[in-house]
C-alpha cells in the first residue's frame, strides 16, 4: 500500500513518529520478526489514507 500511494519508507518513518527507516524496511522485509503495533497500524493508515481494516484483509 505505501508503494501504491508513493510514498517512501523515510516519510512513513517520519509521518508515525520513527527517526530512521530502519523498522519499516525491516517490517516491510520480514526480518528480526518485527512487526507493527496497533497504534502504528492506525497512524499509518492515517498517513495512507486507507481504512485500518484494509490490513487485515486476507486473499483468498
Amino acid at each position: 500500500m505505501r508503494k501504491q500511494k508513493n510514498i517512501s519508507q523515510l516519510n512513513l518513518a517520519y509521518s508515525i513518529g520513527h527517526k530512521t527507516v530502519s523498522t519499516i524496511a525491516k517490517i516491510e522485509a520480514g526480518l528480526e520478526n518485527k512487526h507493527y503495533n496497533i497504534e502504528q497500524l492506525y497512524k499509518i493508515a492515517n498517513v495512507l489514507q486507507v481504512d485500518i481494516r484494509d490490513f487485515f484483509i486476507l486473499s483468498k
